[in-house]
């Protein structure tokens, strides 16, 4: 059983989504993969209420008066500790700096709420919907250094209705998401097993 770490700054719906997929996933009784721990940069995010719900420990890594380099330690040393395979960022607000991300490489991934490289960073949707794209899609990728610019594992798109409103339009962006990034998630996880770690 290979085992995912979830990283989450919000309500958390795609850690959700992520935790349902492993929980169905069942050899007999037992869940075939796990997700083992969901640590929140945000002391009141709702996605800690959601982990409590699902039975998934949580911790609240605060960022407030220390370094990004002592925090990520902090956080690498949380993982390690937890025999974590797999880290998956899940509306996690925060760019991870090179030793972490170098710590994790191959092994750390995302889902973005566009096309990439098309609108990387915040608001994606809303910014797409407002220049007149007529494509939407979410975007599964290994994080590096950059700005959602690590290499892409996986990508879905549809086209935008007529008169579609741009809350329309997030709502079948983020249910898009909660589809293909459990399945990009279980693939890698299965590989992680199928290696032996």
């Amino acid at each position: 059983m290979a085992r995912l770490a979830v990283l989450a700054s919000g309500a958390g719906s795609n850690f959700q989504a992520l935790v349902e997929t492993l929980k169905a996933q069942r050899d007999g009784d037992m869940p075939h993969h796990q997700c083992v721990l969901l640590v929140h940069d945000r002391k009141d995010a709702l996605v800690a209420d959601r982990a409590r719900r699902l039975g998934v420990p949580s911790v609240w890594l605060g960022y407030q008066g220390r370094s990004r380099d002592e925090v990520e330690a902090g956080l690498d040393g949380l993982l390690r500790a937890a025999s974590v395979d797999l880290v998956a960022l899940a509306g996690f607000m925060r760019m991870l700096g090179p030793f972490f991300v170098g710590a994790w490489r191959a092994r750390l991934v995302n889902i973005h709420p566009s096309i990439l490289p098309a609108w990387p960073g915040s608001h994606a949707i809303e910014r797409a919907f407002a220049s007149g794209e007529e494509i939407f899609g979410a975007s599964a990728h290994f994080v590096d250094e950059g700005m959602d610019s690590g290499p892409l594992i996986a990508h879905d798109e549809f086209r935008k209705k007529s008169g579609e409103s741009l809350e329309e339009l997030e709502a079948r962006v983020h249910a898009l998401e909660h589809r293909l990034y459990p399945r990009v998630v279980l693939d890698l996880l299965d590989a992680i097993e199928t290696a032996g770690r």
